[in-house]
C-alpha cells in the first residue's frame, strides 16, 4: 500500500514538472521598474544606484530619509497625490549631504533605523490618506 503511495506520488510529481518548469520561466526578475501607484516617480539620484557596494549603507540611509520624510508629509499635509508620496529626491539627498555624508558606517546605521522608526510611526496614517486617494 506504501510503495503504491509513493509511486502515485512520484508520478504526480513528475506529471507536475513541466507546469512548474513554465511557472518558473515565467518569473525572470527584470531590471526595469514598474509600479501600480504613480507609476511617474522620479527615479534615485545617480549616484546612489552607482554607489560601490562597501558604500550601500549610505544608499540605504538616503532611502531611509525619503521614506520617512514623505510619509511625514503625507500626513502633515494629509494630501497623498503623487508628488507629494513620490517627490523629487532632492531634500532627502540635502539632508544626507548637510547632516549624514561625513558620519561612520556605523553613525549611518543608527541614522537609518532612526528614520525607519519614523517611517514606520507615520505610515498607518499615510496609509489611510492614500488608500482614499487611490495612491497606496
Amino acid at each position: 500500500m506504501r510503495q503504491a503511495q509513493h509511486l502515485a506520488l512520484a508520478a504526480l510529481a513528475l506529471s507536475l514538472t513541466p507546469t512548474f518548469a513554465v511557472a518558473e520561466r515565467n518569473l525572470v526578475p527584470t531590471l526595469d521598474r514598474s509600479f501600480d501607484v504613480c507609476p511617474d516617480r522620479p527615479a534615485e539620484p545617480v549616484w546612489m544606484q552607482e554607489i560601490p557596494l562597501r558604500q550601500a549603507y549610505q544608499r540605504v540611509l538616503v532611502q531611509d530619509i525619503y521614506r520617512a520624510q514623505n510619509l511625514e508629509r503625507v500626513v502633515e499635509i494629509g494630501n497623498c497625490d503623487c508628488a507629494t508620496r513620490f517627490p523629487s529626491w532632492d531634500a532627502a539627498e540635502a539632508t544626507f549631504r548637510e547632516r549624514y555624508a561625513s558620519d561612520e558606517r556605523w553613525e549611518m546605521l543608527q541614522f537609518s533605523d532612526a528614520y525607519n522608526r519614523r517611517a514606520n510611526a507615520a505610515r498607518p496614517a499615510a496609509q489611510a490618506i492614500c488608500d482614499a486617494a487611490g495612491n497606496w
